[in-house]
């Protein structure tokens, strides 16, 4: 039976109300939370699971001089989030796996690319794009347009301030999922990082899928390079337990994240989980819709059972 989230009261809530309802989470089985100026860390009281729960594109720390450097408004800006995903699996440390979250904003810099994708059609001092089609649509590591191809900048914003940015923010980011994705290694033999995300509704409106009906959530492995498809085909059944509709690999099979850490052959797992935004938030206002506590509450569901997907295995191994 599908989850009852659709035609729920539409009523819409304050980030404060939301704030303080993913406060719920942050109990016993919490350890400590780590905040830098480039992500936020929180860790479980003891790893109990060689899973790491990531969202790299939830950030919603603007800077005042980005906004003056913006030709757009706050909330185009923040069309670009993945708004709200770091709240939806906020109870991941209660599952004993850390939870990392950027802070800086997906517009501003985005972590999910890679370092030396710079568009010289934003940054000045560069000769040529990068070679990721990405960069050449204005998706670069220093993004030229929000995801419905406005324009960003009233002008090109100079190399060392690109490079400041990814010093400040991108690096630290990426230093710390490092760290995360070894100590899974070291304490359990084998990684998995779910990649969290959400996509907007009109890019999955036009597409055809196997269940004539479009999915709630996408996972992406890269089409098998970067999870193995016993990970990636148990994560598709918890989510469809919890209510969802699930497809694979279309229209997202994962980016640099995926790409970067991704590598089954040596039990390094990456995995990313796109949600529709329209099922949990208001997408013209972006705001948390009637649907959202709904949603939290059945993401919470399948994030218990993707913490128990390592877990097991290693017990069976130990047995």
């Amino acid at each position: 039976m599908r989850f009852q989230w659709r035609g729920a009261n539409r009523r819409e809530f304050t980030i404060a109300e939301i704030r303080i309802s993913s406060a719920s989470w942050r109990s016993a089985s919490t350890k400590a939370r780590k905040v830098s100026q480039a992500f936020s860390l929180v860790f479980p009281a003891e790893r109990t699971s060689p899973a790491i729960f990531a969202s790299p594109h939830s950030g919603r720390d603007y800077p005042d001089r980005f906004f003056a450097q913006s030709q757009l408004s706050a909330t185009a800006l923040r069309s670009s989030e993945d708004a709200f995903v770091d709240l939806l699996f906020g109870s991941a440390p209660e599952y004993g796996c850390p939870l990392l979250c950027a802070l800086s904003p997906r517009a501003f810099v985005d972590v999910n690319r890679c370092p030396s994708d710079l568009d010289p059609e934003v940054i000045s001092g560069i000769a040529k794009p990068g070679r990721k089609s990405r960069t050449r649509q204005g998706l670069g590591i220093i993004p030229r347009v929000v995801g419905d191809g406005r324009l960003i900048y009233r002008k090109k914003i100079g190399l060392a301030e690109a490079e400041q940015r990814i010093e400040t923010y991108y690096r630290p980011y990426h230093e710390q999922l490092s760290r995360l994705m070894d100590e899974s290694i070291e304490l359990f033999g084998q990684a998995i990082l779910f990649d969290c995300h959400s996509m907007p509704s009109k890019a999955i409106s036009d597409i055809s899928f196997e269940f004539g009906k479009k999915p709630d959530i996408v996972l992406g492995d890269l089409h098998g390079a970067s999870c193995s498809e016993n990970i990636s085909g148990e994560a598709r059944e918890i989510f469809e337990a919890a209510g969802f509709r699930v497809g694979m690999n279309t229209p997202y099979a994962g980016a640099f994240v995926a790409e970067n850490y991704g590598s089954p052959s040596i039990n390094r797992q990456v995995l990313q989980i796109e949600i529709d935004r329209s099922i949990y938030m208001d997408e013209k206002s972006i705001s948390p819709n009637g649907n959202f506590r709904s949603v939290k509450q059945a993401i919470g569901l399948a994030v218990r059972r993707l913490a128990s997907i390592g877990r097991r295995k290693l017990s069976l191994a130990a047995e």
